[in-house]
Parts: structure tokens; C-alpha cells; sequence
């Protein structure tokens, strides 16, 4: 059976929204579109392009879907090449035209679809696509999780983790690692059972 990959970048405080531009996602009024451009160095370029080895699939939601398709087609360098080449599978709650090459929309059972993906692929990446990564934390269909921490507060904006995540325990799967500019790469495992609880006070 494949891995599902989710991989997000987001602020200390938790906030994933439009971290790549102004126009990315502007919904509720957020106005920091664009967050990560300050931040991003030489190491986290790195670890974004080791991240990808064995990527076979993408796994995108509709509004990633669209903005990678008006770029990636048109871009050069190594992400493209391989972005343009691997299959894409696009999660919508319409039925959009998916004109980048090798797109496929999702049937309407999107859960079942992605069960169906891990029989198919060996290593399927969710990049962005907050929205459609909520179902993925509800249902505990992911098995890695991999998050850029950046060193900023934003206090609003759609957050990696928002209402309807269900208890779920991680397992750190790599040591912590930070870039020049303060970004924090932290790649967990899905872990079996729920947290438990203890008693601190205990002698």
C-alpha cells in the first residue's frame, strides 16, 4: 500500500493560508498572502526538493490545483519537469476542466477515491490544499506529515489544523531541523491509537 504525504508550510501559530502569494487565497479577508517570500532560504529549497524523491502522484485540492496548473506547465527547472510528468488527482465538490496534462478529477466518494489511489501509487504528495486536508486529518487518511514551522504570528487565517481533527497520535520520523531564516522542518508518521493520559502529579 502507498504513502499518503501532506505537506504544508505554516506559521507558529498555526496559520497555512497563501503562504506562496498576495493572489493565492484571499478568503476572509486575509491579508498576508504571500508569507513565506521573506522567509524562504537556500536550506528549505532543499529540503522541498529532497522531499519530493519517489514522488509518483500528486494529490491536490481545487484551488492548489488551479493555481499550479497556470504555472508549473509554463515554468522550467527540475519541480516542473517533474510536476508536468506525474499524474495529478484534483478533489472537487464540482466538475471543473482540468486541462494540465495527466489530471484527473476525483469521483464524488472522495475518501473512497484516495483509498483507491494507495493501491495504485507509492508515494502520493498533498501539497497546499488546506481545505481538502482537513477530510484527510478527519478521516486519518495521510501517513506522513511534514510542516515548514516559520518564526511569525499571523492571528488569523485558515490554520493546518482547524475544527473536526480527531485525536491522533504522530511519531517524529527525522531530527528537527532549522534553516538560516528560523524555519523548523518537523516530518511525523502517522501512529497508531489515540493520546493517552497520565497523571503529572504522581510521585
Amino acid at each position: 500500500m502507498g504513502l499518503i504525504h501532506i505537506d504544508l508550510f505554516t506559521t507558529l501559530d498555526g496559520v497555512a493560508q497563501a503562504p506562496g502569494g498576495p493572489d493565492e487565497d484571499a478568503d476572509g479577508g486575509f491579508a498576508f498572502g504571500g508569507w513565506q517570500a521573506p522567509l524562504f532560504d537556500e536550506v528549505v529549497g532543499e529540503q522541498v526538493d529532497s522531499g519530493m524523491a519517489g514522488m509518483d502522484a500528486l494529490l491536490l485540492g481545487r484551488r492548489t490545483y488551479d493555481i499550479f496548473a497556470a504555472y508549473w506547465p509554463h515554468a522550467d527547472g527540475g519541480i516542473a519537469r517533474l510536476f508536468n510528468r506525474l499524474p495529478k488527482y484534483v478533489a472537487s465538490r464540482q466538475t471543473p476542466a482540468l486541462e494540465w496534462a495527466d489530471s484527473t478529477l476525483l469521483g464524488p466518494d472522495v475518501v473512497a477515491a484516495v483509498r483507491e489511489l494507495r493501491e495504485r501509487h507509492a508515494n502520493i504528495h498533498v501539497i497546499g490544499s488546506l481545505d481538502f486536508v482537513q477530510t484527510l486529518f478527519a478521516e486519518r487518511l495521510f501517513d506522513r506529515l511534514t510542516l515548514w514551522v516559520y518564526p511569525i504570528l499571523l492571528g488569523s487565517g485558515k490554520r493546518v489544523f482547524a475544527d473536526g481533527v480527531v485525536p491522533t497520535n504522530l511519531r517524529l520520523i527525522e531530527p528537527v531541523v532549522a534553516s538560516p531564516k528560523g524555519a523548523v522542518l518537523q516530518r511525523y508518521a502517522l501512529a497508531d491509537g489515540t493520546p493517552g493520559v497520565g497523571d503529572m502529579s504522581a510521585d
